[in-house]
């Protein structure tokens, strides 16, 4: 994705990951959901972005019984690892001491969902 998906004072990081997902998939995954995920859980901690797309793989990717496989687990670990090569952290502090961007990590994670979805 070429634009910035993310608009500082409107929807929050995770947010904004739930609401573009459903505006370009017509789904309707509650965009509530990311509502305590911003900001890294609100307290630094994982990014927001990070964890709305391990949301939205859970829901596409992810299983409904213990006899099913857990292929969300799979992908969700390559999320990480690739925002951790990419960024060396997926920690919402340590992002912000980096000085990388709300914009700039938004639009990775939702890029980076859409490539693992493809999967």
């Amino acid at each position: 994705m070429k634009k910035n998906i993310y608009t500082k004072g409107e929807l929050n990081c995770a947010e904004t990951i739930i609401a573009e997902y459903n505006k370009n998939n017509n789904t309707k995954i509650p965009v509530s959901l990311g509502s305590g995920l911003g900001s890294g859980l609100t307290c630094g901690s994982i990014c927001g972005a990070i964890n709305a797309a391990a949301i939205i793989i859970g829901f596409e990717k992810g299983r409904n019984s213990k006899e099913e496989v857990n292929n969300a687990r799979i992908l969700v670990n390559e999320l990480l690892k690739d925002c951790k090569t990419q960024y060396g952290s997926e920690i919402c502090i340590d992002l912000k001491n980096k000085k990388i961007s709300c914009e700039e990590i938004v639009d990775f994670a939702y890029n980076k969902m859409v490539d693992i979805l493809k999967k």
